[in-house]
């Protein structure tokens, strides 16, 4: 049997200013010059300057600012470019540099080698296989099979193993191996056979998993070596690298790129000053052209002016949204970095992580009146230079936990105490979680073991047992 009935339901539809201006706040700077050029080059309303034959022609053309536009309401005008200076700002900018790539890398040592052109298409397939770290973690049949089915390229395991020994012969040392063991055996065999050395080798090759597991007596006994015998050979293991690719820097998927602040943040004379000196953007104006078409079409009757007029107010619409939205960001960005200086106010003086205090979003969030959606997405991607370092905003929120005093102290200052716990150990007898609960209580932290253990974890200290050392 069917039922009629009405149903009265709220809904919440974000305007085309209110969606376009969430998409922006979470691009860091660079991103948003990006967007901004897009946005130049795809409507063909805005121009960035003023028409230089304007002197030349003797009578300047008519030009119109967004800011004349009004419709049926007020456009204000923003100076909005991202890559320009005043003098009084610095152009020079701290940033974290991107190196050249791992495959990249890989890929120019593989032009040298004598190959032919089927060899080269297996072993250049074989680089891309690796993983970040520069270990080949797939089995060969499925290498193998893979290179069939994608690259369409016939081969057998023969030749992948050949050529993976190939690029076993690239730098860094240790590259293209299958697991930890190979990798070490790979780097140590470029090493000048010394006793030392010899050993070394032996226990790799021998004793892997009683080295991993720190059975130094059962080694001992078993190579009939001495203590100091087996020191001088894990020194040179301990040397060697157990993540090869990480040597070359490949965290932007293989791009030269560059981390640039959003904000800078400087401290003179006792005070603490925000900037944002890449936002500096002159007025976004209506091309001259299109301009000209609007105002004879508001009083033409002619059928083909007024759709070429819909489609320049369309356009003009999109770039009031656009321009808004760029305001809005820069608004909503400084708002929140301004509160973030508030709240950790006493580290930002000296960047002692003892004195950043436990923060969330949601902190943040009731002291600017945003979403904690939007603190977010203002956190996301975005950095700033201090005096003493540049930093991800992401670095200064944690939770917190109560010390001694009953006092809430953030969660990293609980790790770093704890890693300092660690680094002071007597290695030959390493502290427990049981025993560094004690000494964070010494402290004055009131940490539960499992909390430690999760701390630990997250600090990627391994248990007691992995720390000893000889």
């Amino acid at each position: 049997m069917l039922k009629q009935g009405l149903e009265l339901k709220q809904t919440q539809k974000l305007s085309p200013l209110q969606i376009q201006t969430i998409k922006l706040i979470e691009l860091p700077i660079q991103e948003l010059e990006q967007r901004i050029r897009k946005e130049l080059e795809e409507n063909p309303v805005l121009d960035e300057d003023l028409p230089k034959e304007k002197e030349e022609e003797g009578e300047a053309p008519r030009e119109v600012s967004l800011s004349e536009y009004k419709d049926d309401d007020y456009i204000p005008s923003y100076r909005l470019r991202a890559d320009n200076y005043s003098k009084d700002e610095r152009p020079q900018y701290n940033t974290f540099s991107v190196k050249e790539s791992f495959t990249q890398s890989l890929q120019e040592q593989l032009g040298y080698r004598q190959l032919t052109e089927h060899q080269y298409a297996v072993a250049s397939f074989i680089i891309g296989s690796l993983d970040d770290d520069g270990y080949l973690r797939r089995s060969i049949d499925s290498v193998v099979d893979d290179i069939s089915f994608r690259a369409n390229i016939e081969t057998d395991e023969d030749e992948v193993l050949e050529m993976l020994k190939v690029i076993q012969e690239f730098e860094p040392a240790g590259v293209g191996a299958r697991d930890l063991r190979e990798c070490l055996l790979l780097q140590i065999r470029h090493c000048r056979k010394t006793p030392e050395v010899e050993l070394a080798i032996k226990i790799l090759n021998n004793y892997f998993h009683d080295f991993t597991s720190k059975h130094f007596q059962k080694i001992m006994t078993r190579l009939n070596i001495t203590e100091e015998q087996l020191k001088a050979a894990m020194s040179k293991i301990l040397k060697l690298n157990p993540s090869p690719g990480g040597q070359i820097d490949d965290s932007y998927n293989d791009q030269a790129q560059q981390i640039v602040p959003d904000f800078v943040l400087e401290y003179t004379d006792g005070e603490l000053k925000l900037s944002m000196p890449r936002f500096s953007i002159p007025e976004l104006r209506v091309n001259r052209k299109y301009a000209e078409l609007l105002v004879d079409a508001a009083n033409s009757s002619e059928r083909e002016k007024k759709e070429a007029a819909a489609f320049v107010k369309k356009k003009m619409d999109s770039a009031k949204w656009f321009v808004e939205a760029i305001k809005q960001r820069h608004n909503t960005l400084s708002n929140t970095m301004q509160a973030i200086v508030d709240y950790q106010r006493e580290y930002f003086i000296d960047g002692d992580e003892t004195h950043l205090k436990p923060m969330v979003l949601k902190d943040i969030a009731e002291k600017t009146g945003f979403d904690i959606s939007t603190i977010s997405r203002v956190v996301n991607s975005k950095y700033i230079e201090t005096h003493f370092g540049i930093y991800s905003l992401k670095y200064f929120f944690s939770e917190g936990l109560e010390n001694a005093e009953g006092e809430e102290v953030s969660t990293r200052e609980l790790k770093k105490a704890l890693q300092d716990c660690v680094d002071t150990e007597d290695k030959r007898r390493p502290l427990t979680d049981d025993e560094l609960v004690v000494k964070m209580t010494e402290k004055g932290y009131k940490v539960a073991r499992r909390t430690i253990a999760k701390y630990r974890d997250q600090l990627g200290i391994p248990k007691a047992r992995l720390r000893k050392e000889l």
